[in-house]
């Protein structure tokens, strides 16, 4: 990989850590336990309890995601960003831009 392709996934991988990060903060928020004392009918309750269980899914999986990208930069301030982890060849720019995070190829995925 180049010097300018690693500079490219770098700012995208800056990029997507920002937002996911802004995303989480929003989904924190959005997760928090409703109050029984909240003024809501019982379907729009039932509908809140949904949204909630909806929001802190999405939750779990941002934080996840942003701990694979978080890795991501490390690999590629250590080199080896980009190289499958199973067969050590390099993962296609394609994959790279469809998951900055990618850690195998398609083949050996």
């Amino acid at each position: 990989m180049t010097a300018k392709e690693i500079d490219k996934f770098r700012k995208l991988l800056s990029v997507t850590l920002t937002e996911l990060k802004e995303s989480i903060v929003y989904l924190t928020e959005a997760s928090k336990p409703i109050t029984p004392s909240c003024a809501l009918g019982r379907l729009t309750r039932m509908e809140a309890i949904g949204e909630k269980g909806v929001n802190e899914a999405m939750l779990l999986n941002s934080k996840a995601r942003l701990i694979r990208l978080e890795n991501a930069m490390i690999r590629m301030e250590a080199g080896t960003y980009g190289i499958c982890v199973k067969c050590k060849k390099e993962i296609p720019l394609g994959r790279l831009e469809a998951v900055p995070e990618a850690l195998i190829c398609i083949n050996c995925a």
